[in-house]
């Protein structure tokens, strides 16, 4: 428990590197993924994770999920840029609504009624964050960038799912941030003209290394851990006071104080949440 609650916690963290660094969101999410890659590789190297032996089709899988990873926080750290720091997290925990209406397809499952009462929730909580529908509007913006997030990361999950029971979750999670990185690095080294004017300012290369150690390899260390001894369902229920954690820190470390409307949306969508993950536990638990 002490692990995933630190597991959480350095994620909701995680979002406020998007005002520590100077840099472009782009820059942001290669070092990012550079770094934990390195340190989750070595990371393997001492526990003797196997990290060779997949075949052909599992890696066009883990090519996908890099691609999806790196739009996942693409999308992020550019919501947060945009807006806020509590704008950013709160709209993109609106995955679980699109996690509802996509996995009954993924998986051939039936869609209950309960779920759809949460995405109906998690949807409620959206409109109360998104000030009106114009585009120029810092808020706006940043919420649909933040919703982008979400959909991007529902997919990640969906495609986690089909393949996390045969795969080590140490090595899934390698692979990820290392195809996410060189995914990053195509237009670096094809199209050199696409990328951003604003490059990378040396001073944020210390910033970078602690956000892909510490908030990435070795937050997902710990959570993938903590799943070896709690429930997903419990998991899932603590994963979603990751904007708790990120809004009271930008409360704190940089001022940020987020609006009645956008703390009223992230109330509904952290509720719907919690509770949809308590009623799959309580659904799963033996009589």
């Amino acid at each position: 428990m002490l692990k995933i609650h630190l597991a959480v916690f350095l994620f909701g963290f995680a979002g406020l590197f998007g005002k520590f660094l100077s840099c472009n969101p782009f820059i942001i999410v290669l070092g990012r993924t550079f770094f934990a890659a390195i340190t989750l590789f070595i990371y393997a190297r001492f526990s003797h994770t196997k990290l060779f032996g997949f075949d052909r089709s599992s890696f066009v899988f883990l090519i996908l999920q890099g691609i999806l990873l790196a739009c996942h926080w693409t999308t992020f750290f550019l919501a947060i840029q945009v807006s806020s720091v509590a704008v950013g997290l709160v709209t993109f925990s609106s995955f679980p609504l699109f996690v509802t209406f996509m996995e009954p397809a993924f998986f051939k499952e039936t869609l209950k009624k309960k779920d759809i009462a949460t995405a109906l929730a998690v949807f409620a909580g959206i409109l109360l964050v998104v000030p009106d529908m114009d585009i120029s509007n810092n808020v706006t913006l940043g919420a649909f960038y933040g919703i982008l997030s979400g959909l991007t990361f529902a997919v990640l999950a969906l495609v986690n799912r089909k393949n996390a029971r045969a795969w080590d979750p140490i090595a899934v999670a390698f692979y990820q941030n290392l195809f996410a990185a060189l995914f990053l690095m195509l237009p670096l080294l094809l199209f050199p003209t696409l990328v951003p004017e604003q490059g990378l300012d040396p001073k944020d290369i210390p910033l970078l290394i602690v956000l892909g150690v510490v908030f990435t390899a070795m937050a997902h260390t710990f959570f993938i851990q903590s799943l070896a001894k709690i429930r997903a369902q419990t998991a899932s229920v603590i994963a979603g006071l990751e904007p708790v954690y990120g809004i009271i820190l930008a409360f704190f470390l940089l001022n940020e104080i987020p609006t009645m409307r956008t703390l009223a949306g992230g109330l509904v969508i952290i509720c719907a949440t919690i509770v949809a993950g308590w009623c799959r536990q309580d659904k799963n638990r033996p009589s």
